[in-house]
């Protein structure tokens, strides 16, 4: 490949990394996946990933920390500078995002319907843990680590492995740049997340009678949350959704 051609393959990666930080796939203080993780996450070598961090690093949107525990983590979500990466990322993939969105909320609303159905009072006492968690987690990587258990602990209670795996491969196509459900951004924040908290209860009450229809109903309701982040994010980088 050319060097023009591996410049604009970090260019594209660099603004799928600030996209994914913008929109709260990375949240502040969150750390990224090693190099070579995130490079197989993105489709492209290992040399382009390296690139683009640096860039990010030069940048202030990342840090790198050496040592035990050190990494690359995310200092800053949307400075001004990050509006252009985020208009051009997402308008390219709106589209799809709608359809593959759509698609998740169906397969979430089979899977929290066949939870229902199937949960066991074992499954019913770790999903109501997994409420608890979210409930008491702090405000932002927290809770969106515990949203993903609560989330893991529905579907595994599904007990469907088709299922399961046709969900993962959605969601990692609709993901901009992260194994990690989007959180949105700072201002915003606690309300979505008194809203998720309001639906996980809707949900886990549900799932946890038995009442299954209503289940999928809850479920594929409260996965629309992530196309309403999306929207406002291409709103406040000067894009209009369309749709």
């Amino acid at each position: 490949m050319s060097d023009r051609g591996t410049e604009t393959r970090v260019d594209e990666v660099e603004d799928r990394l600030v996209t994914a930080v913008a929109v709260g796939e990375y949240l502040p203080g969150a750390g990224l996946p090693p190099e070579r993780e995130l490079a197989a996450l993105l489709g492209v070598a290992r040399v382009t990933v390296r690139g683009a961090l640096a860039r990010l690093v030069d940048r202030g949107l990342l840090e790198t920390r050496r040592g035990r525990g050190g990494g690359t983590f995310v200092r800053t979500q949307w400075p001004d500078s990050s509006s252009q990466a985020v208009g051009r990322v997402l308008l390219a993939r709106w589209a799809g995002i709608q359809d593959t969105a759509d698609a998740i909320a169906l397969l979430h609303g089979a899977l929290a319907t066949a939870a229902a159905e199937r949960a066991t009072a074992v499954d019913a006492g770790t999903i109501r843990a997994h409420l608890a968690s979210f409930r008491d987690a702090a405000s932002g990587l927290e809770k969106q680590q515990a949203d993903a258990l609560l989330h893991r602990a529905i579907i595994d209670a599904a007990r469907n492995d088709a299922l399961r795996t046709a969900l993962a491969t959605l969601e990692s196509q609709i993901s901009i740049a992260a194994p990690a459900h989007l959180w949105g951004m700072v201002d915003g924040m606690a309300d979505m997340e008194q809203r998720a908290l309001r639906e996980h209860e809707e949900l886990v009450d549900a799932v946890c009678d038995g009442r299954a229809a209503e289940a999928g109903v809850i479920a594929r309701r409260h996965v629309g949350i992530d196309v309403e982040l999306l929207e406002r994010a291409m709103l406040r980088a000067g894009q209009v959704p369309q749709g």
